[in-house]
C-alpha cells in the first residue's frame, strides 16, 4: 500500500493576501474590526441535512495573510527600517496559524478587544452582531525593552531566531499582559506546572502587542513533513477533488490506537447511514508545541503512516494532514480552538471522545477537567452551532473479543482500559499490549521511539524536541 507521503501532496502555494489597508491607530486606540459575514448566521442550532457543498469559513470568507510573491523584496526591505520583534518558536507557530487562516476571519495578533472578547466571551463579535468562535488568544507579547524600541512607530517587522523577516504587523496597538487573568480564564486553574504557561507566558514580556499580520515568508520548518502541512485552502481542494460531499476531522496528539480507529470508522459507517455518499474523515495531528512527554511529531507521523499500510484506515477516504496550533492542553476552552479551527478547513463535522485537550492536575493526582465536560461544552459553544459535534462513548480493550470496543457499563469486568501512562510504559519496556489493541506496524514504530531515548554514555536521555 502506497505510504502517506505519496497519497496527499501538496496543492500550489495559497492565494494572494486578502489584507486591505487600514488607517494607523494608535497603540492603546482600540480597533477591533472584523470583516462582515457573506450571510448572516442565525445563533440557531440546525438540522442535519445531507449537502454536498463544503461548510463555509468563519465570516464567509476564508483570511490568507501572505504577501504577494512579486511584492516580497519589496515589503523585505521595508521591514528592515522599523523596528523589530524576535520570535518564539511558539509565536512562529501562531504566526503560521494566522497567515493560512485557520483563525479567520482574524487577521492578526489581537488587540486589546478581541482579547478580552475571547478570555471573557470565547467569541468574537462581527461588525453585523453575529458571532465567531474564538476561545484561546492569539496574542504576541512583548517585554518593556521592545515596546520602547517601538516607540511611535505604527508597524514592526517579526523575524525568526536567525533575524529572517517572517512578517510585518502595522496598525498595531500595545496594551497590559494581565497574566494571571489570562491563565485563568484560559486553564481555570493558576497552579503551577502547566506546560504552555511555563514554556510561553510566565517568563514573557508584560505587554501585548495586536495588529494586522502581512505573512512576507511563508512558515517552513524543513523538517521532511512540511508536505503535510496543508492550508485551509489546500484541504478544501483536496476535499473537493475527492467528491466529499461530508468531512469529519478527528484532532488527536497521541498514536493512533485501534479505540481511536474504532472511532473514527464508526463515524463514517454513521454518515453513511445518514445518507451521505463519500464522507471524507480528515486525520489531523497536532503539529505545534507539545509538552515533552508527548511523543513529537515525526514519531507520530510514522505510526499514522503504518496505520494506513497496515489497513486500519482507509486511504482511499482519509486526508493525513497537520494541524499547526500549539497545543494548551486547556480542556474544554481550548477543544472549542480544535473544533473552530477545522470549519475552516471545510469540516462539518467535528469527532469527540473522552477528556478532548484535557490533562492530568500538574499538581494533584487527577484529571485537571471533567471527562465528559469537553462533548458537552462543544454542544452549546457560542459560534460553532454549524458544527456537527459527534460526541463517543468511551472506547476500550474488549477482553472477551480481544479487541477495541466501546464501553459498556453492563459488563464492565470484560473491559481493561490502557492508559496512555500505561501505554508508554509497555513500549519503554518493548513488551507488547494485548493482540487488538494497536496494529503491529504501529506499535512497532512506538517501541522505536522510546528505544531512541535510552540514556546517552553521559547517562542522560536525550531531550525531547517540542513538535
Amino acid at each position: 500500500m502506497a505510504s502517506i507521503s505519496t497519497l496527499f501532496t501538496k496543492t500550489p502555494n495559497p492565494s494572494p493576501s486578502l489584507c486591505l489597508p487600514r488607517t494607523p491607530k494608535s497603540h492603546f486606540t482600540p480597533a477591533f474590526r472584523l470583516p462582515i459575514p457573506l450571510h448572516s448566521k442565525t445563533r440557531t442550532h440546525q438540522k442535519l441535512r445531507v449537502s454536498s457543498a463544503l461548510i463555509e469559513p468563519d465570516g464567509g470568507k476564508l483570511v490568507e495573510l501572505f504577501v504577494e510573491e512579486s511584492l516580497r523584496d519589496v515589503k523585505k526591505r521595508e521591514a528592515l527600517r522599523m523596528p523589530r520583534i524576535k520570535l518564539s518558536r511558539i509565536d512562529l507557530e501562531w504566526v503560521h496559524v494566522l497567515s493560512e487562516g485557520w483563525a479567520s476571519p482574524l487577521r492578526g495578533f489581537m488587540r486589546e478587544s478581541e482579547f478580552l472578547q475571547t478570555l471573557h466571551f470565547n467569541s468574537l463579535r462581527l461588525d453585523d452582531g453575529s458571532f465567531v468562535n474564538m476561545s484561546v488568544p492569539i496574542v504576541l507579547a512583548i517585554d518593556d525593552a521592545e515596546k520602547h524600541q517601538i516607540g511611535d512607530s505604527t508597524k514592526v517587522a517579526l523575524v525568526d531566531s536567525k533575524d529572517n523577516t517572517i512578517a510585518i504587523l502595522s496598525s498595531i496597538e500595545i496594551y497590559k499582559h494581565h497574566k494571571e487573568e489570562r491563565i485563568a480564564r484560559t486553564w481555570g486553574t493558576t497552579a503551577p506546572g502547566l506546560p504552555y504557561v511555563d514554556q510561553a507566558i510566565t517568563n514573557s514580556g508584560n505587554w501585548l502587542i495586536g495588529g494586522d499580520l502581512e505573512v512576507v515568508e511563508p512558515v517552513k520548518y524543513n523538517d521532511g513533513l512540511d508536505r503535510f502541512r496543508l492550508s485551509p485552502a489546500e484541504l478544501r481542494e483536496e476535499f473537493t477533488k475527492r467528491n466529499a460531499d461530508a468531512v469529519f476531522a478527528f484532532q488527536l496528539r497521541n498514536p493512533v490506537h485501534n479505540g481511536h480507529a474504532l472511532l473514527m470508522t464508526d463515524t463514517r459507517r454513521r454518515l453513511l447511514e445518514m445518507g451521505y455518499k463519500n464522507p471524507v474523515l480528515l486525520l489531523h495531528p497536532l503539529g505545534g508545541y507539545t509538552k515533552a512527554d508527548d511523543v513529537p511529531l515525526g514519531w507520530r507521523m510514522k505510526q499514522h503512516e503504518k496505520v494506513l499500510e497496515d489497513g486500519v484506515l482507509d486511504p482511499e477516504t482519509t486526508v493525513v494532514s497537520i494541524f499547526p496550533s500549539p497545543m494548551h492542553y486547556a480542556g474544554p476552552t481550548e477543544v472549542q480552538w480544535h473544533a473552530k479551527a477545522r470549519i475552516n478547513a471545510g469540516a462539518n463535522f467535528y469527532i469527540v471522545g473522552r477528556d478532548p485537550a484535557g490533562m492530568g492536575h500538574p499538581v494533584e493526582k487527577r484529571d485537571l477537567y471533567d471527562a465528559d465536560h469537553g462533548k458537552k461544552v462543544l454542544s452549546m459553544a457560542p459560534g460553532l452551532e454549524r458544527l456537527n459535534i459527534l460526541p463517543f462513548k468511551v472506547a476500550a480493550y474488549d477482553k472477551t473479543q480481544n479487541k477495541m470496543a466501546f464501553f459498556d457499563p453492563s459488563r464492565a469486568q470484560d473491559f481493561l482500559f490502557i492508559s496512555g501512562t500505561k501505554m508508554r510504559t509497555l513500549a519503554k519496556n518493548k513488551e507488547n499490549p494485548p493482540d487488538g489493541f494497536m496494529c503491529p506496524g504501529g506499535w512497532e514504530v512506538l517501541v522505536e521511539y522510546y528505544d531512541s531515548l535510552v540514556p546517552s554514555n553521559n547517562g542522560k536521555v536525550p531531550e525531547t524536541v517540542p513538535a
